[in-house]
Parts: C-alpha cells; structure tokens; sequence
C-alpha cells in the first residue's frame, strides 16, 4: 500500500512543498559533494513535482476555482516556466559557480513565494469544492505521473497538461539515463 492511498493530491503536494523547503535549508549550508547531491536532490524534486502539478492539479484547480480559475492558473503557470528557466540556469552555471548562492537564494524565495500562493489560492479552493475521495485518486494519479515526469526542468517544453503529457515521457527517458550516468 502506497502512502499516497491515505492522502489527498493537496497533502501531498503540502509535503513536499515542506520537503522542497528543507532542501533549500540544507543546499544553503551544504559543501561539496553533499552540495552536488542535495541540489540534484532539488532540481528532481522540482521538476517532477511541476511536471504532474501542471498534469493532474491545475486544471482540476481550474475548474475548483471557477470564474478566477483561469487568471489564477494562469498566474502559477507563469511562475511556473520563469522557475523552470532559472532552475535550467542554475544547473547549467553549476553549484561552484561564484554567483551560484546569490541566485540559488533569490530563487528559493521565488519558489516559496509560488507555494504559499498555491495554497491559499488553489489547495484551500480543491478541498472545499472537490470531493475527498477524487482528491485521495488524485494523489495516486499524481503519484504515477511524476513516475513518467522529466527529472530535470526543460522550459522550452511549455507549462499545460497537454505539453506534459506528449513531451514528458520522452524527455523523462533522456533524464533519467543522464541521473543513471551521474551516479556511475
């Protein structure tokens, strides 16, 4: 039995957006290859966690939020992509990089900053209006699709389920030998 059997889509999210932070806390003090690891740790993370948010939340999050739906998804979806862009950026520069901390920082502000606007604006929005039992099925959907989901941000892909679901499996493959290469 899965974890995910026993909670929703939005605890889910809710724990790893707890995760992603502690990542962030611990990248910022790390050292060498700790460093290395627990930055790959948080560029998968974050890219597989996107990959099934855009897949299997936002649009329920659109439907959930009715006349808003559209301008708020819209809004994450932005955010989405610019976080996509500089986490790409920050992977390419490297975390011996000497302006590595200095953007890694302003980035972990930006992504906190998207999290607590997902909660209060989208995860509040789906537990009043979805019910329990479609958002428990969601977090196993959820689950399986961050299991096809790219392990690294590709901005050039786009933010909608649709882009996801075509771009991501193939791309997924790509990453997911290059993780497997990394670690020999």
């Amino acid at each position: 039995m899965t974890q995910t059997q026993h909670q929703d889509v939005v605890d889910v999210m809710m724990n790893q957006h707890v995760e992603i932070k502690a990542l962030f806390n611990r990248l910022a003090s790390a050292q060498g290859d700790q460093r290395r690891t627990l930055f790959f740790d948080l560029v998968r993370l974050l890219a597989v966690h996107e990959s099934a948010e855009e897949q299997i939340v936002h649009p329920e999050a659109r439907r959930a939020l009715g006349e808003r739906g559209d301008e708020v998804v819209e809004a994450r979806l932005h955010e989405e992509s610019e976080a996509k862009r500089v986490l790409s950026e920050l992977y390419d520069l490297g975390v011996d990089h000497p302006e590595f901390d200095e953007r890694l920082r302003a980035f972990a502000a930006d992504v906190i900053e998207h999290a607590t606007r997902e909660e209060a604006e989208e995860f509040e929005q789906l537990r009043r209006t979805v019910e329990p039992d479609k958002l428990r099925r969601m977090a196993s959907v959820f689950e399986a699709a961050e299991k096809l989901a790219p392990t690294r941000p590709h901005p050039a892909t786009g933010e909608s389920a649709t882009a996801n679901l075509l771009a991501g499996p193939p791309i997924a493959v790509f990453d997911k030998i290059r993780d497997a290469l990394r670690r020999t």
